[in-house]
């Protein structure tokens, strides 16, 4: 099983298409996470999901926007918002996890490493399989 981190970006379309992905991949959903961070002094989340693996080859995406959602104190962000109605929608639970910031690695493949690490100690991904 090759289980791989796939960055959409940050903006809105990025999001929009997570959306999508999760949607038009229902079968296949396995996690729906929010990735919370304090990124220089503010709060901000990634959001991503998890499909189970491909049935020919054991492909296992793992779908992300990194950081680039805030989270102002007072109110939630729409884009949070939208994220958890999906999530019910589609009968999924959100995990919530408090990670570090992208900027403490020197490279993002270690930092894809990290997150790889924190999600297996969490069960939110499988032990890799030979």
């Amino acid at each position: 099983m090759i289980q791989r981190f796939i960055e959409l970006g940050e903006g809105y379309g990025d999001f929009y298409e997570l959306l999508e992905l999760a949607k038009s991949n229902q079968s296949r959903l396995s996690q729906m996470l929010l990735l919370e961070t304090n990124k220089q002094g503010q709060r901000c989340a990634s959001v991503a999901v998890i499909l189970h693996p491909a049935a020919k080859g054991g492909f296992m995406p793992i779908y992300y926007c990194r950081e680039g959602i805030t989270m102002p104190t007072e109110k939630l962000s729409k884009r949070i918002q939208l994220f958890e109605q999906l999530a019910y929608e589609l009968n999924v639970h959100i995990k919530t996890l408090e990670v570090r910031p992208s900027i403490d690695f020197p490279d993002l493949d270690l930092y894809t490493q990290y997150l790889t690490g924190i999600l297996r100690v969490n069960h939110c991904l499988p032990p890799l399989t030979w």
